[in-house]
């Protein structure tokens, strides 16, 4: 198991300095993410701005770009740091891509980013190995490659790809086709081993490969103080209403409480959302132990579900460094 870290919600000037403190901390990757910012323009000041850890987006909202958009950055990323670049992929809910990107909701999830997936690598083996791009799929046509857009041969030609999900259409996907398994933070370690786990290996053996060929990468909440727990049992909330996470509630036998969840966030009512998070939901999604043991309890927890394992709390430098430091030689270890 590997102790990965997340970038906060920071301007690109900042980034230099948080990559540099997160190699020094010891983590072995830092992830961007697709919130506020850009996931992508981050990725190469850390690659600048490191020299061993690797890094990638986690996610980067795949229905938003293009196969060719996403190969052509990927490629680069790849090129500058060496192959220490990990192409993370989500596809994020239809509310988002029609209202917040203004693009198309495909009627097949799992067919649209399986055909991404395939054009990109298309694109790939086209500038490494100079196959001729003929792409042809329900969603994508590539068959264009002239000499002057094409960017050549680079070192470290195969770029991981992870993709992310809550159910198990995605999970499957993941097992058949990609590196790795972005496990969405609203989890919990008896949903990922009767569920996912189930899923990706079903994926993989399609595809006559072996489930641990798929790095599973977690994102885990913690709380080791009551102000920790009150933040865990609000974004617990918010994530716990949304329709197409539904699954995750309903397997613990909590639809009642996702379905007045997501009535609240209809109206506006965050307010009232986390006050629905009982205790024994907060446990069951969210590890409540003590900072001392915090350690050994994520080993116990994630032990043969997780490869890599991020906390959701972001790493900023000057923040608890001696806490990072003793959890990433704790874990990498």
């Amino acid at each position: 198991m590997k102790l990965d870290a997340a970038l906060p919600p920071v301007q690109l000037k900042d980034v230099p300095a948080i990559a540099k403190a997160a190699e020094e901390i010891g983590f072995d990757a830092l992830w961007t993410q697709e919130t506020q910012h850009d996931p992508f323009l981050p990725c190469a000041l850390i690659a600048e701005h490191s020299a061993q850890m690797k890094f990638g987006t986690a996610i980067a909202v795949s229905f938003a770009r293009s196969p060719a958009n996403l190969a052509y950055t990927a490629w680069d990323l790849a090129a500058q740091s060496g192959g220490r670049f990990i192409l993370g992929l989500g596809t994020q809910v239809k509310a988002h891509i029609e209202r917040r990107f203004g693009m198309q909701w495909p009627e097949s999830v799992t067919g649209k980013l399986r055909e991404q997936i395939q054009a990109m690598r298309a694109l790939w083996d086209c500038w490494q190995n100079g196959t001729k791009l003929n792409f042809r799929g329900e969603y994508y046509k590539l068959t264009l490659m002239s000499p002057f857009f094409n960017p050549g041969k680079i070192e470290n030609p195969n770029i991981p790809i992870f993709i992310a999900g809550v159910n198990t259409g995605l999970a499957k996907l993941a097992g058949e086709l990609c590196e790795g398994f972005h496990v969405h933070p609203f989890n919990s370690p008896r949903y990922l081993k009767k569920i996912m786990l189930p899923a990706i290996d079903e994926g993989a053996k399609k595809a006559n490969r072996r489930k641990q060929e798929v790095t599973v990468s977690v994102t885990a909440f913690v709380a080791t103080s009551s102000e920790e727990e009150n933040f865990a049992r609000a974004q617990l909330s918010f994530y716990a209403s949304t329709p197409s996470y539904r699954s995750v509630m309903d397997f613990h036998g909590w639809g009642e409480v996702a379905e007045k969840l997501s009535a609240h966030a209809a109206k506006g009512e965050w307010a009232e959302m986390p006050m629905l998070i009982t205790d024994e939901m907060l446990n069951e999604f969210c590890l409540v132990t003590s900072p001392e043991k915090l350690a050994s309890d994520l080993r116990t927890r994630y032990d043969g579900i997780a490869d890599r394992l991020t906390l959701y709390t972001p790493f900023i430098p000057g923040e608890k460094d001696e806490f990072w430091k003793g959890l990433a030689s704790s874990i990498n270890s």
